[in-house]
Formats: C-alpha cells, sequence, structure tokens
C-alpha cells in the first residue's frame, strides 16, 4: 500500500486540468482544511474531492471486496468510510461547499466525456449547492 498516491493521481490530475481550462483557479492539498481536500477554490467556498472508487467503497463496477485477507479489508474500508464522514461533516461546518467527483467519472468503462465532467464541474461550482456527486455513467 505504500506505493498508493494520495496526491496527484490520474483522475485528480484530469480534474484539475479540466478547472484550469475552464478559467477556474484553486489550491491544491490545503493542510489548514480537514481531510486535505485534492482541490480548494477559495473564492467559489468550495473544495472538490477526487475519491477513489476502490478506497472509498464507491458502489460501481470499478470496487470489488477483496476475497484474500477479508477481515484486514473489511475493516480499512469501513475505517475510509468514516473518515471521510467525518471530514465532510468538518468541511460543512466551516461553511464550505463540497464535491466529490469518483474515479469512475474520469476513468474506466463509465467515465464521462471530458467536456461533459468539465461542464458538470461547473454547473455545480456556480449553483448554490452545498453538496455534490459525480459519478460515471451507467
Amino acid at each position: 500500500m505504500a506505493a498508493i498516491r494520495a496526491k496527484d493521481t490520474k483522475p485528480e490530475l484530469i480534474v484539475r486540468k479540466l478547472l484550469h481550462g475552464a478559467g477556474f483557479r484553486f489550491r491544491l492539498h490545503v493542510k489548514d482544511l480537514p481531510g486535505k481536500p485534492d482541490i480548494y477554490l477559495p473564492k467559489w467556498k468550495a473544495v472538490i474531492e477526487v475519491q477513489g472508487c476502490f478506497w472509498h467503497s464507491h458502489d460501481c463496477h470499478l470496487f470489488r471486496q477483496p476475497r484474500d485477507n477479508a477481515p484486514f479489508w473489511t475493516q480499512k474500508l469501513s475505517t475510509n468510510r468514516q473518515r471521510d464522514a467525518r471530514n465532510a461533516a468538518a468541511i460543512t461546518a466551516l461553511g464550505l461547499r463540497r464535491l466529490v467527483v469518483w474515479q469512475c467519472a474520469v476513468t474506466g468503462r463509465t467515465r464521462l466525456a471530458p467536456d461533459e465532467l468539465q461542464r458538470q464541474i461547473v454547473e455545480w461550482l456556480r449553483s448554490a449547492d452545498m453538496e455534490g456527486e459525480i459519478t460515471g455513467e451507467g
């Protein structure tokens, strides 16, 4: 697990490129915010978290519960979900908006077209919604 990246993953880089191309400026992995979200847009009072479907137990084709060492993985993935919930509550308590972009929306067979993904992100940023989620098609 030491080889698993926490920053600058392929899905995260794609989302950052789309945001930058749409004219948005942002900060990365702000240590002062709960969970060090991937992208922070101070002007929009919003954070965007690009989450891997496996590591955050998303209900899609990219997640499959490991059979080997099942008790370890059950505990590990459960702990990840609990931490996600705590960080989401803390982000909201700070008055920030939160968008989750799932890996399946960016890569894999259910990925959205880049212009569609960009449109959904920009639409959410310009809305007044406090929470949002973008998943792959299907």
